[in-house]
């Protein structure tokens, strides 16, 4: 062991310093709010009638229309969904509307009366904070808590003994509320239900959680008769339908809030975007413009959409401005929440500069010092660029601006379609997760373990959840086995016997080792295993895939937390550090999909290079990027919506064939691993494939006459057997293998180990791969090895994407074009392939040296 380490950290220690440190970050943070968001209490004097309207009367404002007619709903005791742009004060629509019942005197005594759902821990503090700013104005005695997983063991104790009046929670710290036995009673005085940001909720398992949870608490609140549920939304395309599901088909009332808060969404041109694009190309170009716009404004946000891109442009920007040193910072959810709190404390304080971030920011935390938002690189949808532009001027009439910024050529052509998708509100629509078996089976485990359950009983309340609607009898009967005693192929280990029916028929969970394991398995965020990073010193700067450093030695360097570090040793899931010289650093590579082109913004792409077709350079993006598309016309042809580009060409390598579907990189990856398939079918041939989100390329050494492959008759495009051949074109066993990990950690299957001693991801791994197999092999009827396959064609591939790519490319008029040498669409494609055969090193100098031929050949 080197000298100057620490010893293993206490785990007690630690986790009480932790929490700690949470509470006074989160009491840094309800100081930081600025004035009049928090209230001046001091300067007030007492409202003569305490209402909503004269709180707002008070500070100088008036209430919008849409937060009047929120509090006459909640009055009248209906539920509905809140739509409004971030900053517009969805949070004050539905917390005013509870208050002005409460100084009516509808309830009277202490207890829960709000419980207020976020999906994020950060979230929930600047939530709490929000929500206590008027309570002493009105004269209310009340108490706002927050219970996150980052809630400490005080203020647990003190919640166990009396729950505040209003309650921030997250997903998964409400699942151990209802674990308790108490749960009934805790929950019976409930006036309210608020689940914040739906949007982000709506299309995962962390929002069906949500929904199990929402139907317990209508059981608990008489059947959920006079139990008002709410849910707030910036960016939904369906709101009707994400109402329904998050009401579970109940009646409710949608608001739409004020329509007209000024949103800017602008270009930062490249000055030679060059004609000839690949992934990442203008990153180095557009890193002094980037600087010049982050010194000429007030505190920007530049959000990137990966932790390695925050990395590496942090370090970018501080090597511009290495006099900006502690007036930038980074944030990402890799990082120790206390540099998180600090980096969130400084953004309202408004003490830096910038912060690089990633999507940890985009939710609807409230920075009023943020003037402006940079997007490096697409947004790959209309939402998500809607919600980072609303994290500049987060307050009701003030701008929100959005600049974004290239790094790549095709993606000013990009940019220009998302300007105008912007302008028009094409938000993309989320749909609820059908039927996800494994978030099933947590939850019968969560109430068995709380105050149990009778089948029938249950049965109806997880029927009336959105996603469990069609639940069949024999689904629900499985479930019900399966966590009894883990099923054909496991009843042998008293470990999956977790729920047993009692002489009454209550279903409870009788073993205190289960129940403890169950406790800190709760949740449906599933990730690879993590490491710890410290300095040397003891000081946590976060956690890092394991994956990624087991492939380092001790002495290697890599760039984390903004700073590059020598690796000194591991030990014990804990990476230990000291600051590195000057020099270069590998960037760890997070594990996860590359987000996808939505369908939304693809369908404005394709308009915008119809336009281009037709002559019109209309905007700034497309003037700049006007010398590309006109030679991409002269060499090949734009793509268009009503016609399917195909482009053909012979290297040296063999012969190529790239086409546009324009179907987001997921999907695109099953259409090529489809046409693989089909061609091969037809010919013997062996295909290499790259793919992005425009199109794809399949390459082979053999000569195919493409042309007539393409040929309708030819049924290449054909939806008959489409399932069967997606599966085969795929390693799907392997694909399959890997989802059921997540599936298998979900689903209580594979325990993650206690807090402190986490199981290595080999071993977890290994665990999951071994009960894989034993159920493929001894029990290939259970259902959650049909559930991975599942989630394999609706996540990995994006099935229904890819079904209607298939049905539109089948309507449209192919286009076919033989090149003499990539075209500017291609050649991305053509250097994405590259990038499996060559090093970095080798792959920029041939990269170079195509481009400066295709370059001599353009003229």
């Amino acid at each position: 062991m080197r000298r100057g380490l620490p010893p293993g950290p206490n785990v007690g220690t630690q986790l009480r310093a932790r929490r700690a440190a949470a509470a006074r970050a989160e009491r840094k943070l309800c100081a930081a709010l600025p004035e009049p968001a928090r209230g001046r209490p001091g300067d007030l004097r007492q409202l003569a009638l305490p209402s909503a309207e004269g709180w707002f009367a008070a500070h100088g404002w008036r209430p919008f229309e849409f937060q009047r007619a929120v509090w006459s709903h909640v009055a009248a005791g209906r539920s509905g969904l809140l739509h409004a742009a971030t900053g517009t004060g969805k949070t004050y629509a539905l917390w005013f509307a509870l208050l002005n019942r409460a100084l009516a005197g509808e309830f009277a005594g202490g207890g829960l009366r709000l419980l207020w759902i976020t999906p994020m821990r950060a979230l929930a503090a600047d939530t709490a904070c929000a929500l206590q700013a008027p309570l002493a104005d009105l004269g209310l005695d009340w108490q706002v808590g927050v219970r996150s997983g980052d809630t400490d063991a005080a203020e647990r104790t003190r919640q166990g003994r009396r729950l505040p009046e209003a309650l921030v929670t997250t997903p998964e710290s409400l699942s151990l509320l209802l674990a308790r036995a108490d749960a009934h009673e805790l929950f019976a005085g409930l006036q309210m239900v608020v689940v914040d940001e739906w949007h982000e909720l709506i299309g995962n398992k962390r929002g069906v959680q949500v929904q199990l949870a929402l139907a317990r608490l209508k059981r608990f609140k008489r059947g959920g008769a006079g139990l008002p549920l709410w849910g707030l939304s910036a960016t939904l395309g369906n709101t009707r339908e994400a109402m329904q599901a998050l009401l579970a088909g109940d009646e409710g009332v949608l608001v739409e809030g004020e329509a007209d808060k000024p949103i800017v969404v602008d270009t930062l041109l490249p000055e030679d975007p060059g004609r000839f694009a690949w992934g990442g190309h203008l990153g180095l170009q557009m890193l002094a413009p980037v600087v010049r716009e982050i010194a000429a404004g007030g505190t920007t946000l530049v959000f990137t959409n990966t932790r390695s891109q925050a990395e590496l442009w942090y370090q970018a920007i501080l090597e511009a401005k290495p006099d900006w040193a502690g007036l930038i910072a980074l944030h990402h959810g890799s990082l120790d929440r206390e540099l998180r709190d600090w980096v969130e404390a400084g953004l309202k304080e408004g003490r830096l500069k910038a912060v690089v971030a990633t999507s940890s920011l985009d939710l609807g935390v409230d920075f009023l010092p943020v003037q402006r938002v940079l997007q490096v690189g697409s947004a790959k949808g209309v939402a998500r660029l809607l919600q980072r532009a609303g994290r500049s001027g987060h307050a009701p009439g003030r701008t929100s601006r959005l600049t974004l910024v290239p790094t790549q050529a095709l993606e000013l052509v990009e940019a220009a379609a998302a300007v105008k998708a912007a302008a028009a509100r094409c938000v993309e629509s989320r749909r609820v997760p059908d039927k996800p078996l494994d978030v099933l089976v947590q939850h019968l485990v969560t109430v068995a373990l709380g105050s149990g359950f009778t089948e029938p009983e249950l049965l109806a309340e997880v029927r009336s959840t959105a996603s469990y609607a069609q639940l069949t009898d024999a689904e629900w009967r499985w479930c019900l086995e399966f966590v009894a005693g883990g099923g054909r192929a496991l009843s042998a280990y008293p470990e999956y016997r977790r729920v047993q029916a009692d002489a009454a028929g209550v279903h409870r969970v009788a073993d205190e080792k289960i129940a403890r394991r169950h406790r800190m398995s709760v949740g449906t965020i599933v990730s690879e295993s993590a490491m710890l990073v410290r300095l040397r010193n003891g000081k946590r700067l976060g956690t890092i895939e394991e994956g990624f450093i087991a492939r380092l030695h001790p002495g290697d360097v890599f760039v984390f937390a903004g700073r590059r570090l020598e690796l000194l040793q591991v030990r014990e899931m804990t990476a230990y550090v000291a600051p590195a010289r000057a020099g270069s650093g590998a960037v760890p590579r997070w594990s996860g999909l590359r987000l996808p082109l939505s369908d939304a913004l693809a369908q404005a792409l394709l308009a915008e290079f119809e336009g281009a077709a037709a002559g019109r350079f209309d905007t700034p993006e497309l003037r700049r990027v006007q010398p590309l598309l006109e030679l991409q016309r002269r060499w090949s042809a734009l793509p268009t919506r009503r016609t399917l580009l195909a482009e053909t060409w012979r290297s040296r390598q063999g012969h190529h064939l790239y086409l546009y579907p324009f179907a987001g990189r997921l999907a695109n990856l099953g259409l090529a691993s489809l046409l693989a398939l089909r061609l091969g079918r037809m010919q013997a041939a062996t295909f290499s494939i790259a793919v992005n989100d425009y199109g794809f390329e399949l390459a082979t050494a053999t000569e195919i006459g493409w042309r007539e492959a393409l040929r309708p008759a030819r049924r290449l495009l054909a939806e008959e057997d489409l399932l069967p051949d997606v599966l085969a074109s795929l390693n799907a066993g392997e694909l399959a293998a890997r989802r059921f990990r997540e599936i298998a950690r979900v689903g209580g299957l594979v325990f993650q180990g206690y807090p402190g001693q986490p199981k290595a991801a080999r071993e977890l791994q290994a665990s999951a791969g071994l009960i894989y197999e034993v159920l493929r092999r001894h029990d290939a009827g259970n259902l959650l090895l049909g559930q991975a396959e599942r989630e394999v064609l609706e996540q990995e591939l994006d099935l229904a994407r890819l079904r209607a790519a298939l049905a539109r490319m089948r309507s449209q008029s192919l286009v076919v074009q033989a090149l003499s040498r990539p075209s500017p669409l291609s050649f991305p494609l053509y250097a994405e392939g590259l990038r499996e055969q060559l090093s970095t090193e080798r792959l920029n100098e041939r990269i170079e040296r195509l481009v400066a031929e295709l370059e001599r050949a353009a003229g």
